[in-house]
């Protein structure tokens, strides 16, 4: 079988714990739980024909007092950009935490994902920010780690691109 590390990065309480635990476990909770340092989940799915275990490492938060460590996204095969839609700021934090991992793993297969439409009434994010991240050539998905929408499908096919080239994904969940 197939393993490949996945970080899940993002602002502080953007949802990334409760994207992998409904992706994980497929249960939600609305209490908040800061994640200190990493926490590693794993889950196996099936990409086409090929078995594939995702070990996900759930990073703790990002702020502006905190950096990104270099160890935990090394050797990655991609990963996940979490935004909270109801807080612009974690926008801002999701690009420059796409630069800066970047740097360290190179070209990797990366998603964006907008998290909490279950709350879209109160989202601050600006859509022509997102359709300016998705002229570059950014993936820009919309998902509720409550509802569980869009999750599944987010996790599936950034598991498909870092096995296969692009474009070529036979998705199976």
């Amino acid at each position: 079988m197939t393993h490949k590390k996945v970080c899940i990065l993002g602002a502080f309480g953007v949802g990334k714990t409760s994207l992998v635990a409904r992706f994980v476990s497929s249960i939600f909770s609305a209490k908040y739980h800061t994640t200190v340092g990493v926490k590693i989940d794993k889950k196996d799915v099936l990409i086409g024909d090929q078995p594939v275990t995702l070990v996900l490492w759930d990073m703790a938060g990002e702020s502006a007092v905190s950096r990104l460590k270099t160890t935990h996204v090394n050797g990655s095969a991609g990963y996940l950009l979490v935004v909270d839609g109801t807080r612009d700021e974690t926008l801002e934090t999701a690009v420059k935490l796409q630069k800066e991992v970047a740097v360290i793993i190179g070209d990797a297969p990366f998603i964006l994902v907008i998290n909490k439409t279950d709350l879209m009434e109160e989202w601050t994010i600006d859509p022509a920010e997102l359709e300016q991240l998705r002229a570059s050539g950014w993936d820009v998905r919309m998902s509720s780690a409550k509802s569980g929408d869009g999750v599944e499908q987010i996790f599936y096919d950034l598991a498909a691109r870092t096995i296969q080239p692009a474009g070529d994904a036979d998705v199976q969940q």
